[in-house]
């Protein structure tokens, strides 16, 4: 592919907005068979339970396991994990999971409770989810930073008890993906995966228990699984195909920026990269990365597709004109790859991660800075936020009111119910009022 494939494009374009929407659509609606497919799935597994869920992992993963027992793997066997990888890989988990572990300990909450004049308390009590269900993506890809980032943050805000789904097809067991798993303290892993492992951990089998909020990425089927059992569980959210914008004042070198674009492109044939910056020549710059790096890649095909369905190239007049068009964007992750970063960080409303300096590359971000790499997509971070420990964590309201606050109380909601029409209401709260 030729870095001329991709699209330029240029505020002062009378059509620049239209243009820019026309890429940056995204349609996550699963097609008909897919939910079809997806709804028989569920099904079965909520009404046969370990039966199904069997029969479904042969069928799709092709496994030689003929007994659900054979599903679950022992704390033995992520031990064997944990002592079969290679030292610098253990030392990595630990090192990214340690760091994971401190920034996610900051977003703690404790509860909180006041006592007003009356003698009334009212308060907030914060409670950790019983039991996590986290997805997985398993087979010959690794993806150990899947484990941390989905893991650490609920055993952080307290969750009892994590239990892991992560398909095995073909019997490929990835150690590394079990070594996180143990280096993050996960209660219960099962080799199952697709629409079959989300409907488990949804509705419970008898060997799988059911959980309160499902996390994780996966394919189609499992995203359409996650939507549809939502209600039944929580869930983290829909995720679309990664993002990346990267905003440049054109003085980084161009190298860098073309490797950070191919960061995000490499993912899939559907990601989204866009290069935002004042200076045309420094587009013209990364042109010619993209070019020349782009044949070294081991996953250049899918790169270049990337690039060439879904990348841009914008000129801006302005730093603020850029940040504009990043607010309206609202990307996954977000790199302001300019002199003072701090400086524009006001004027950015909208973004799932923000990589601020010349040195922060996104990858960082993915693995081992700290902060959680389950990020919204698809435009939601105008809306949403990256996944931490208060997604594992409830809110329940404290309410106890004294006899004199009750009283007082109870004169304002006897208005206001019966106000609506509701006498019973009104009359619950006016037994209380003294005479």
């Amino acid at each position: 592919m030729k870095s001329s494939a991709i699209t330029r494009l240029n505020t002062q374009q009378a059509d620049f907005y239209p243009q820019l929407d026309k890429l940056l659509a995204w349609d996550e609606v699963s097609d008909k068979q897919v939910n079809d497919i997806v709804d028989e799935v569920l099904h079965a597994v909520k009404t046969r339970g370990d039966e199904a869920l069997l029969e479904y992992t042969q069928r799709f993963d092709r496994v030689s396991i003929d007994t659900p027992i054979g599903l679950k793997l022992d704390a033995a066997r992520l031990q064997e994990a944990l002592e079969r990888i290679p030292a610098e890989q253990l030392q990595a988990l630990k090192s990214a999971a340690e760091r994971i572990t401190r920034y996610h300990e900051r977003q703690t909450q404790d509860s909180w409770q006041y006592e007003e004049a009356d003698g009334t308390v009212l308060g907030q009590k914060i409670t950790p989810m019983q039991r996590v269900g986290v997805y997985v993506p398993g087979g010959k890809a690794a993806y150990p930073s899947t484990v941390l980032m989905n893991v650490l943050p609920a055993k952080v805000a307290g969750v009892e008890e994590v239990i892991m789904v992560v398909p095995t097809p073909d019997d490929e067991v990835n150690d590394l993906v079990l070594a996180a798993a143990a280096i993050a303290g996960v209660d219960m892993v099962f080799t199952v995966g697709g629409a079959q492992a989300v409907a488990a951990l949804a509705y419970g089998t008898e060997m799988v228990p059911k959980v309160d909020i499902i996390v994780g990425p996966g394919n189609i089927f499992v995203a359409t699984a996650k939507k549809n059992v939502y209600g039944v569980v929580g869930i983290d959210m829909i995720a679309g195909p990664s993002e990346i914008l990267v905003l440049c004042d054109g003085k980084t070198d161009p190298d860098w920026i073309a490797m950070d674009l191919f960061s995000q492109a490499e993912h899939d044939e559907n990601a989204q990269s866009i290069l935002v910056s004042t200076d045309g020549d420094f587009l013209d710059r990364v042109s010619e990365s993209i070019d020349r790096l782009l044949p070294t890649m081991p996953r250049a095909e899918i790169i270049g597709t990337s690039l060439a369905n879904r990348g841009v190239l914008i000129q801006v007049s302005s730093l603020s004109e850029a940040a504009q068009i990043s607010n309206h964007i609202a990307p996954e992750h977000l790199e302001l790859s300019i002199e003072d970063p701090q400086a524009l960080l006001p004027e950015i409303r909208h973004a799932g991660a923000i990589f601020m300096g010349r040195y922060t590359a996104e990858a960082l971000g993915d693995y081992c800075a700290g902060p959680n790499h389950v990020l919204p997509t698809s435009g939601t971070a105008r809306f949403s936020s990256p996944l931490g420990v208060y997604d594992f964590q409830k809110r329940s309201s404290l309410i106890m009111c004294s006899a004199d606050g009750a009283s007082e109380l109870g004169k304002v909601a006897s208005v206001l119910a019966h106000g609506e029409g509701l006498q019973a209401h009104a009359k619950s709260a006016e037994y209380r009022i003294k005479s």
